[in-house]
């Protein structure tokens, strides 16, 4: 007969106070991972609906295609800018954190895991915070 193991309460939400840094850094990953992979379908799919005069040279080349307006009206908006630099905060964490995994798995600083992490997202809000003024110039609010 095997044993059982006392996992808890599925419904107990107040576990995440017990959460180490590693698991929280697992959560992140996941989540970031995740939430990357929704920004590339969207993406893919907002570029592929704007591509409607892919053969006429000459309103590409005066910039009133389907396309360049699209991208245009797009990068006018408040509120896009906003989500690309939530994009970019997302991206710069899922970098950070798995370069850590990485370094975690070849076996260099096994012991300074917490401190890795939590590296990591002082770094990822210190290049978030730097970059504001470069993606909020020119928007229209």
């Amino acid at each position: 007969m095997s044993q059982s193991y006392n996992r808890g309460l599925v419904e107990d939400f107040g576990r995440w106070k017990e959460f180490s840094a590693g698991m929280w850094a697992w959560i992140f990953h996941k989540f970031t991972g995740w939430i990357l992979i929704g920004y590339l379908f969207t993406h893919i799919s907002v570029l592929s609906t704007s591509l409607g005069a892919a053969g006429n040279e000459a309103a590409i080349m005066s910039e009133t295609d389907v396309y360049t307006t699209t991208l245009q009206g797009l990068e006018g908006l408040f509120l896009i800018r906003l989500l690309e630099i939530g994009l970019l905060a997302v991206a710069v964490f899922h970098i950070l954190n798995g370069l850590r995994l990485l370094m975690v798995d070849l076996g260099v600083g096994l012991e300074a895991q917490d401190k890795s992490f939590y590296a990591s997202l002082i770094l990822t809000g210190a290049i978030t915070v730097a970059s504001v003024p470069t993606f909020l110039t020119g928007v229209s609010l």
